[in-house]
């Protein structure tokens, strides 16, 4: 298995988040029975998992290797996912800080909630899109065969001493438990 499959592996199960995340919003906006805590769990995950896992195998390990092989950090494709991740982070910041406000009784907070768990949706859903169809493809061309396996071993790295044993699949179940909420 190639780490970039690795990633794409992942990146469906952020997209599962992604629609239950959506269908949530929707509830949300029609006045449907939705707890602000799913958004709250929602934002769990997201920061858990998409960001501490997920992007932390992207920006510690798959990004710097390629730019080791020659692509720059700050422009082209990496400086572009880098950039999403940092707008990925700001829209979760505000879904939770809007949800905190809604579960403590600030109808107000309803429309930033929706705002900003539609703004996350809609910019991973292109971000992964990029990344699956232009810059994995990339990073299996430029970096050199033998070091594909490095770059996994990077990944099992992550997995286990700074996200932390068990945490990944503490977030699966996350991601089923969010799924079956807003079925």
């Amino acid at each position: 298995m190639k780490a970039t499959e690795i990633l794409m592996s992942e990146h469906r199960v952020i997209e599962r988040v992604i629609t239950s995340l959506e269908a949530g919003a929707a509830r949300l906006e029609n006045g449907a029975a939705i707890e602000p805590a799913f958004f709250l769990d929602a934002a769990d995950f997201i920061k858990g998992f998409a960001d501490g896992c997920h992007h932390h195998k992207e920006e510690g390990v798959l990004f710097k290797t390629m730019v080791d092989y020659g692509m720059p950090s700050n422009s082209g494709p990496v400086g572009m996912m880098l950039m999403e991740h940092e707008q990925g982070r700001e829209f979760t910041r505000g879904m939770r800080a809007a949800a905190q406000k809604l579960k403590d009784g600030d109808a107000s907070a309803r429309a930033a909630v929706i705002q900003n768990a539609r703004g996350y949706a809609a910019l991973l859903r292109q971000h992964i899109q990029k990344e699956d169809g232009i810059l994995f493809p990339m990073a299996d061309r430029i970096i050199p065969q033998p070091m594909h396996e490095s770059v996994i071993d990077g990944f099992e790295r992550v997995e286990h001493e700074e996200t932390g044993e068990g945490v990944h699949e503490k977030y699966l179940a996350l991601a089923e438990r969010l799924a079956a909420e807003v079925k």
